[in-house]
């Protein structure tokens, strides 16, 4: 079994550490400083004799054969602490990113066995959401990629891989993709927010809960989508810069449930109200794609 370092005690890092834990891993988290590890403390409930320790030594991930950083994200300052955790933990010791959308290739600049070095992409909140982005940089090895897929499988995760390092890897392009189109159709006065937000969670949304958008496409029938494309791909937005609507809200402040509105309100409580909601609709999701895994295997 794997032994397993985490570097960034926030509730990503935090997270991934006790899942990790909990799946009988030897686990070593790594934070700054004695306040940062306590800040992972109060995050973390494990049973007292879990496999996880706590350190702001370095030298203390020797051991580990992954380490997963997950520390502020910032180009500069990953690039700093990848190439001295190079230079510190043996030649074989797999070394992976947590960030959402940097480029590989820029963060292992200075690392020592570029090969070895590649992205592990976790969603939050990470106890609930499966995905785990695996992300090459142009020097990868395969048989590191292969470690890291089988380890993500062996604690629950469905891992996938993206074979190049692009700006937003698989998940966040197609994100944005959306997103980009549902605000264009809000700017220009087609359907309100809450209309659009309908649409994702009771039509389009309900089909990719379950299945993916090449499934989709084929039991709606490809000579179908084809026609369709044929005239609307013409008509989608293809907007370079950050929307108004975006833009307008990030100038206000209004950053969403943590600022207390974003295209919502989430002010006097209902931030944390929409929190305990999500995790609980995203518990219940999780048991329905683990119930449909078994579906054809009966």
């Amino acid at each position: 079994m794997m032994k397993i370092g985490i570097c960034g005690t926030g509730l990503m890092g935090a997270t991934m550490a006790q899942i990790f834990a909990e799946k009988g891993y030897e686990t070593c988290i790594w934070g700054r400083t004695e306040a940062s590890l306590e800040r992972g403390r109060k995050i973390i409930t494990l049973e007292a004799d879990a496999p996880l320790r706590f350190t702001t030594q370095l030298e203390d991930l020797k051991p580990c054969d992954i380490i997963i950083e997950s520390i502020v994200e910032d180009l500069s300052v990953k690039q700093d602490f990848f190439e001295r955790l190079s230079e510190i933990v043996d030649s074989e010791t797999i070394l992976a990113t947590n960030t959402s959308g940097l480029s590989m290739n820029r963060i292992c600049e200075r690392v020592k066995g570029k090969e070895r070095f590649l992205g592990m992409h976790w969603f939050n909140p990470s106890n609930l959401i499966p995905l785990t982005e695996i992300i090459c940089n142009e020097k990868t090895e395969q048989r590191y990629v292969d470690a890291v897929y089988e380890l993500a499988k062996a604690i629950g995760k469905k891992p996938v891989i993206c074979r190049q390092d692009v700006p937003g890897f698989i998940a966040n392009r197609i994100q944005f993709a959306v997103l980009r189109e549902c605000m264009d159709i809000v700017e220009k006065g087609t359907a309100t927010i809450e209309d659009v937000d309908a649409v994702m969670k009771y039509g389009i949304g309900f089909r990719y809960a379950a299945y993916g958008p090449f499934e989709v496409a084929d039991f709606g029938g490809l000579d179908t989508f084809y026609h369709i494309s044929e005239y609307l791909n013409q008509d989608l937005c293809d907007a370079k810069e950050p929307q108004k609507m975006m833009k307008d809200l990030y100038v206000q402040g209004n950053y969403g449930v943590k600022s207390g509105r974003g295209f919502y309100d989430y002010s006097a409580g209902k931030g944390e109200e929409a929190v305990k909601i999500r995790n609980r609709k995203f518990k219940d999701m999780k048991e329905c794609l683990d119930k449909w895994e078994t579906y054809g295997k009966e």
